[in-house]
């Protein structure tokens, strides 16, 4: 018998142990399985583990999840939280320069359906009809009978209405919370603000401008869902929106007017501080928005400005170099052209300088001004003071200038005093601005904007000297022409009345005209610019009759100033020089 051989010191033997008749394929797996000198038991206790840890993982997914069913009381979270991500996405605060809200979003229950769960489409449609009787029952119960999966039955309910709704146990019938525009001071802003449509869109004013400016791309991305957005802060000032709407509704009222509207701009930014349109409408019911006469007539509507396009014409002349203020023009008698023939309301029937001309507003004296300076170089500066075309600003609704297609020598008489073009309110505002500011002329916006800013977006129309002679005048005009009724103690008020007769079947009315107050504070350091316009305003017995613009506009633009300039932070000034010692002494002097 042959005794046992030891191994090599350095061989590897195999003791995994061994079955009755395993193949050595076999044993090879079962070695990589389960390794050699392992104790199976601990390597098969240590996978039941394993598997225990993961099922309890997988159970407690599942329990988390039916939780979250069970926190819905229509067993339908997971379809809900989509729709309302699709549906009810949220929009930024907008608030006024001072801080104050002007349009925020709230949560508010709409009503819907899911037609293939309703039992009894009489019964729901009977009970639902009871609750809110505003649904039509038909239309309500085709909905209810629909094969669609979800329908809309009613957006915005009251949580009353949904109270007494949940408590009629009706399957098939939910509720899902939605986001609500909603405008805390209802008309006041509207103009300016906008409205939204049930989706929460943006459809008019700032509102709109907001979608355009990539809200609605956050919102198709699903990126504005929550309320962490950044608020929109405007130039607009509440406190003195609320007193030139509370004053152009008085003056509206007084006159008879068929509407009334006016603006504040900032001179040396172009912030818009306040605009109104009255009639104006509720935000929060923007059906009346439907109505055509609430209209925004500042940039909606286009108007012949009538003498307000005075302050343009004469600027020119001055910043020709060609013309003084003591150029004299004949206005001794009417002005003919062809058939036509030009006069003036009040005629001093003399030679006026150009002075005169601006204070007793003349139309002759304007007339010859611009066929002094030519038909080209007429055309040509109000095309650079921005008055020939479409004026663009953070509204969506602005209109396009009514230009004349052939513009002769007939057209230059009557366009230089506001006759024969018209253009949206705002878009004169802008260019009047300029002849204030020292002769920048500054594209207006809704949105804050510092000096610097404006700078970097203005363009020189005029020059500074040309800017002092204009602001002189428009103070002369205060202090002993037409706009004598809006000259405010302590605010050095400067101004220009306009008066046109509005076109009524291709004619010009002698009954119906559109007028219009521009004022500037102070005259001597521009700050602000007003514009008061009146639309068809009637003469009263305190009027004589007469309906012209410093009957009625100027005085409502007094009343306007009076209110505003101290939330404008105008501090009052006494005992001021006249307008050539103050204003055009000091621009001499300067130079």
């Amino acid at each position: 018998m042959q005794a046992p051989v030891d191994p090599p010191e350095n061989s590897q033997v195999n003791t995994a142990p061994g079955k009755p008749g395993e193949t050595r394929w076999q044993r090879w797996m079962r070695s990589l399985l389960y390794g050699a000198n392992v104790d199976r038991n601990v390597k098969a206790k240590a996978r039941l583990g394993l598997a225990i840890v993961a099922f309890s993982v997988l159970y407690c997914i599942i329990a988390a999840r039916l939780v979250m069913f069970a926190a819905f009381s229509d067993g339908h979270g997971a379809r809900r939280g989509v729709a309302a991500d699709a549906i009810a996405t949220a929009r930024p605060d907008i608030l006024d320069r001072n801080g104050e809200i002007l349009a925020t979003d709230v949560r508010a229950p709409s009503l819907f359906a899911e037609p293939h769960r309703i039992i009894d489409v009489d019964e729901a449609t009977e009970l639902l009809s009871a609750v809110l009787p505003d649904l039509d029952a038909v239309e309500l119960r085709e909905r209810l009978g629909s094969k669609r999966r979800f329908v809309w039955l009613k957006r915005d309910i009251t949580p009353k209405q949904r109270a007494e709704i949940y408590r009629l146990g009706l399957p098939g019938i939910g509720f899902l919370p939605e986001n609500k525009r909603v405008y805390p001071n209802g008309s006041e802003v509207s103009h300016l603000i906008g409205h939204v449509n049930i989706d929460n869109q943006g459809i008019a004013g700032i509102e709109k401008w907001l979608d355009g400016s990539g809200l609605a791309d956050l919102h198709l991305a699903g990126l504005a869902t929550d309320r962490l957005q950044e608020p929109v802060k405007l130039a607009v000032d509440l406190r003195v929106q609320h007193a030139l709407r509370e004053e152009l509704m008085k003056a509206r009222d007084k006159f008879k007017a068929k509407a009334a509207a006016g603006v504040i701009v900032a001179v040396r930014t172009g912030e818009i501080v306040s605009m109104v349109s009255v009639p104006d409408y509720d935000p929060n019911n923007p059906r009346e928005a439907l109505d055509p006469n609430r209209i925004n007539r500042l940039t909606t509507g286009v108007y012949e400005m009538g003498s307000t396009f005075k302050a343009l014409t004469l600027a020119m002349a001055l910043d020709s170099g060609k013309i003084n203020l003591n150029s004299q023009f004949d206005a001794r008698v009417p002005l003919h052209f062809g058939k036509f023939q030009i006069h003036d309301s009040h005629p001093e029937g003399r030679f006026l300088t150009l002075s005169e001309v601006f204070t007793y507003s003349s139309n002759i004296g304007a007339a010859r001004v611009a066929l002094a300076m030519g038909v080209d170089q007429h055309k040509a500066f109000l095309k650079k003071m921005g008055q020939l075309d479409r004026l663009r600003t953070e509204l969506p609704e602005s209109a396009e200038p009514l230009v004349p297609r052939h513009w002769g020598e007939l057209n230059t008489i009557t366009i230089a005093f506001g006759h024969g073009l018209s253009v949206a309110p705002l878009q004169a505002v802008m260019g009047i601005c300029a002849l204030m500011n020292g002769g920048y002329l500054i594209p207006p916006t809704f949105l804050r904007r510092t000096e610097e800013q404006a700078q970097a977006v203005a363009t020189r129309v005029i020059k500074t000297e040309t800017s002092d002679k204009m602001r002189y005048l428009m103070r002369l005009n205060a202090e002993k022409g037409t706009a004598r009724q809006a000259d405010v103690p302590g605010y050095y008020v400067g101004g220009k009345t306009g008066t046109s007769e509005k076109v009524v079947g291709g004619r010009y009315s002698k009954d119906k005209v559109l007028n219009s107050f521009t004022a500037v504070m102070p005259a001597d350091d521009p700050r602000y610019l007003l514009l008061i316009m009146l639309d068809e305003p009637q003469g009263l017995p305190e009027t004589h009759g007469f309906r012209t613009s410093g009957w009625n506009a100027v005085p409502a633009g007094g009343a306007v100033i009076a209110r505003v300039a101290p939330l404008l932070g105008i501090q009052p000034r006494f005992d001021l020089p006249p307008a050539d010692q103050l204003i055009l002494a000091t621009s001499t002097a300067s130079r």
